[in-house]
């Protein structure tokens, strides 16, 4: 789910420093639901201006360390960052233009799936990636 607090209010919450950067970013993620890192940063860039690679990455990462932001790494392709966290929602990937939509979780509370043997760990989080083809690909192959 996406939390509906206001992205200052959000920091705060997380014992983060509210700053432009973090704020910029945040909102980038929001507003771009399963954007790579190039697309928020040149999102920040046009709230901030001129803002490095490194610092955006570093907000990223504090913003993922602290729950705020979920990071998801299809395979091939960069990691995508999205505000939808806390619900252990699964995603699927268009093999052909890398589009990404969510999934609710497929049966009852997470994990939403049950590994068949967990070797003695504590599972909090099955992450799913379904692949296929998206509509609008599928009708230019038609």
């Amino acid at each position: 789910m996406v939390d509906v607090r206001e992205p200052e209010e959000m920091l705060r919450a997380a014992a983060l420093r509210v700053t432009r950067p973090r704020l910029a970013v945040l909102r980038a993620v929001r507003a771009h639901p399963h954007a790579d890192a190039d697309t928020i940063i040149g999102a920040v860039r046009e709230v901030l201006g001129s803002v490095s690679k490194q610092a955006v990455y570093d907000v990223l990462a504090a913003l993922a360390d602290a729950g705020l932001v979920h990071r998801i790494e299809p395979s091939g392709s960069p990691a995508r960052f999205e505000a939808r966290v806390g619900d252990n929602h699964h995603h699927v990937v268009c093999r052909s233009c890398g589009d990404i939509a969510d999934v609710d979780c497929a049966v009852g509370e997470a994990p939403c799936l049950h590994a068949s043997n967990d070797h003695g760990f504590t599972i909090d989080e099955a992450e799913v990636i379904y692949w296929g083809t998206c509509p609008d690909c599928a009708a230019k192959k038609t």
